[in-house]
């Protein structure tokens, strides 16, 4: 048996060339998803149930990335989790939450708290169509009491609307000389077909690098599973707006993800960008495009809360792994992400230079404000919970939500813990960012594509990773 080497991210160092870039800014961060979707910075948010619903996905693009809400949900709160990103943001709302007249006021709050939308449209349906008749707001809410009263009784009812067609500049304009906060757009006849809000354009100016879809959307992916909802939850995600859809199984060059993929790709055709993983081999790619993937998620056990290579044996180094599908995916025409492993900016941009064309984290951004893991205080420090999607905990409730039990003992291939508490992601995501801009730039390069042409990598002794951390610094 040939036994080679594998490395990892801490093994080596990139090699620095003469460089003609002066300056991080000066730097393109631009990159593939997967072949119909492209970023704004390379990074994605995984699909773990403590580091990705909403508010992740929701802070990711609109700094640029992507968030992948995780599949351990029912349909419903899955599909809900991607309507609450695509609302966020939007040029025009198509769909925004109404409510017939005769509603209650206690009704209202409930809504408006389940939609996180700070007011609600008030229409009558008239032969099939929604007739706008008022609008009503936290501020019409404010002082009233009687959760009985009726929505008729207290919503404006003579609201300042805008034709379908109405340019952004011209929406500002009429929301600036009404000071208004929302725009409602009828036809002639006064049927409701959107809205424009202030909060949308005021943040379409605060975060130019958002990363969005044709309607002006934030981008958002979700997860699915190789289970028999696995068509029908797809369908209801992709209806909810999902742009890309991530079959997320541990062993991906395995057949029920080969035949998920095959299905999925029938089922939707072209309507629907599937991203296949996780692999770690030439091999596993190939199979994967062949059954219909539009992208790749590579590493097998390289997850800071995975103990699969400790428990099973089995995985490849990441950095190899990385290396080892590059190639193949760059004459497949694929992207592929990084899974796994990065502990630091340091590693994102090894990982990039390797040859992924984008990277997810999962352990840095579960400490982060926006993560749905449980907030710590521990003696004056916080943290947050988190945990592998293998783990003991997550697998109990994974059965409890398919139902039934496994039949037999399963080894938990993942650990959960505490990590430090890291504040707002938009911290950690620029910190990673400006690394790999800084590399980006020690290497000569003004592209992610131009950064991996130009990478070279030296391996590293024990002591020369000691000399690369500080030292001799109390």
């Amino acid at each position: 048996m040939n036994i080679r080497e594998g490395l990892t991210f801490d093994d080596v160092l990139l090699l620095p060339r003469r460089s003609a870039v002066f300056s991080r800014k000066d730097t393109n961060t631009k990159a593939q998803l997967s072949r119909n979707i492209s970023l704004n910075i390379p990074l994605i948010s995984a699909n773990m149930d403590t580091v990705t619903e909403s508010g992740m996905a929701r802070a990711m693009a609109r700094l640029g990335g992507i968030g992948i809400i995780h599949r351990f949900l029912s349909i419903e709160r899955q599909v809900e989790e991607v309507r609450k990103v695509k609302r966020a943001e939007n040029v025009m709302i198509e769909d925004p939450v109404t409510v017939p007249p005769e509603t209650t006021l206690g009704e209202v709050r409930t809504v408006m708290r389940r939609e996180g939308v700070s007011g609600v449209l008030v229409v009558k349906e008239i032969k099939g169509k929604k007739q706008l008749v008022g609008i009503l707001t936290r501020r019409d809410l404010l002082f009233e009491t009687d959760d009985r009263l009726k929505v008729s009784m207290v919503m404006t009812k003579n609201v300042v609307c805008a034709q379908p067609d109405v340019s952004p500049e011209k929406a500002k304009e009429l929301l600036h000389t009404h000071r208004i906060e929302k725009l409602p757009l009828t036809t002639k006849e006064g049927e409701l077909v959107g809205l424009i809000t202030l909060k949308d354009i005021l943040e379409r100016m605060q975060n130019p690098m958002s990363a969005k879809d044709t309607k002006g959307r934030l981008l958002v992916g979700a997860a699915v599973g190789v289970k028999d909802d696995t068509v029908s939850r797809a369908d209801a995600l992709l209806k909810a707006g999902a742009d890309v859809i991530v079959i997320d199984i541990a062993h991906g060059h395995n057949l029920r993800a080969i035949e998920t993929t095959q299905l999925l790709r029938k089922t939707f055709g072209a309507k629907i960008e599937i991203i296949a993983g996780n692999i770690a081999t030439p091999e596993a790619a190939r199979d994967l495009v062949k059954a219909g993937a539009d992208g790749l998620k590579v590493g097998i056990g390289p997850g800071a809360a995975c103990t699969t290579r400790i428990v099973t044996g089995v995985g490849v180094p990441q950095l190899t792994a990385i290396l080892d599908i590059a190639e193949t995916a760059i004459k497949l025409d694929v992207p592929f992400i990084a899974d796994g492993g990065i502990k630091n900016s340091g590693d994102f941009a090894k990982a990039m230079a390797a040859g992924a064309n984008t990277a997810m984290i999962g352990n840095l951004l579960a400490g982060c404000k926006e993560s749905p893991g449980e907030y710590i205080l521990d003696r004056g420090v916080a943290y947050k919970y988190y945990r592998g999607m293998a783990s003991y905990d997550a697998t109990r409730e994974k059965i409890e939500v398919d139902g039934g039990t496994d039949g037999f003992f399963r080894s938990p291939e993942g650990a959960s813990g505490r990590v430090p508490y890291r504040g707002e992601a938009a911290m950690v995501v620029m910190d990673l960012v400006s690394g790999l801009r800084s590399s980006m730039s020690y290497l000569g390069a003004t592209s992610l594509k131009e950064f991996t042409k130009n990478a070279e990598f030296i391996r590293m002794t024990d002591s020369g990773r000691t000399e690369s951390g500080p030292h001799g610094v109390k």
